[in-house]
């Protein structure tokens, strides 16, 4: 019976969907962490009696046919990149986007990611880095003699010295913009990298037009909502239940035709 096939595949797409949920969940206090959604399509159709075709020597059509659905599968997991709220932290380094962007991290392999996690530190060098230890690029340097540090909305680094009076910029961060977010490849650690679906990024100051600018001393938090979450979780729950029950209707039927005699 192909019922038994096509609620498989269900039973199979719900899974997926409980484990989007999940992450979604489980990453709902990640620092601009977003948000996923799985998608799905109907799988091939078997054609019975052909949509179109005549069913008479004088060429009646057909005007519907008989297809039947082979069931479901997974098409796409996209990736929701609306803007999360700013919470306030107090931090120096601490830098929330406001708008479209991300910050460019240079990685050990020597390839650059991006990420819109702001919570950045200072390396033992003065270099601002990621919580891994990797450079913000550009590369900006803090001096050890610095006794306040100011990123203002256009991403330029201020620095206050000792026993000086007039503060000096130290650099400039840039964002990066892409014209398909969604086809970035997430690698962990709040870290994106580049592919032929995202497109090549387009390097610019915060401030500028179609770029985000900067808060200090806040955080994006996750665009998770746990609320959205938790219905979609029981929506997928009952969808599982109900294919389910599907196999076991099947199986009952099946169950009666060997017991014919």
């Amino acid at each position: 019976m192909r019922s038994l096939n096509i609620a498989a595949t269900g039973m199979l797409a719900q899974q997926t969907n409980v484990e989007v949920i999940s992450n979604n969940i489980a990453n709902m206090n990640t620092t601009a962490f977003t948000r996923r959604r799985p998608e799905f399509a109907d799988l091939l159709y078997q054609n019975l009696r052909r949509v179109g075709s005549q069913s008479s020597d004088t060429g009646t059509i057909v005007p519907t046919g008989v297809q039947l659905g082979l069931g479901v599968k997974t098409t796409a997991v996209y990736r929701i990149t609306e803007q999360g709220s700013v919470q306030s932290t107090d931090n120096t380094l601490d830098l929330a986007i406001q708008g479209k962007g991300y910050f460019r991290i240079l990685l050990p392999s020597g390839e650059t990611a991006y990420t819109r996690d702001g919570s950045f530190q200072l390396s033992p060098e003065g270099n601002i880095v990621t919580h891994e230890g990797y450079l913000v690029q550009p590369q900006i340097t803090i001096p050890p003699d610095a006794v306040g540090v100011t990123v203002d909305a256009t991403g330029q680094v201020i620095v206050k010295q000792d026993g000086q009076v007039q503060s000096q910029v130290k650099g400039q961060l840039t964002l990066a913009t892409f014209a398909n977010d969604a086809g970035l490849e997430a690698r962990g650690n709040n870290l994106f990298m580049e592919t032929p679906a995202s497109g090549q990024p387009q390097t610019q100051p915060p401030g500028k037009p179609g770029f985000g600018s900067l808060l200090q001393g806040f955080l994006e938090t996750s665009n998770v909502n746990v609320v959205a979450e938790v219905t979609n979780l029981i929506g997928a729950q009952r969808a599982y239940e109900m294919n389910s029950k599907v196999i076991q209707a099947s199986d009952e039927m099946l169950s009666t035709i060997n017991q014919m005699k």
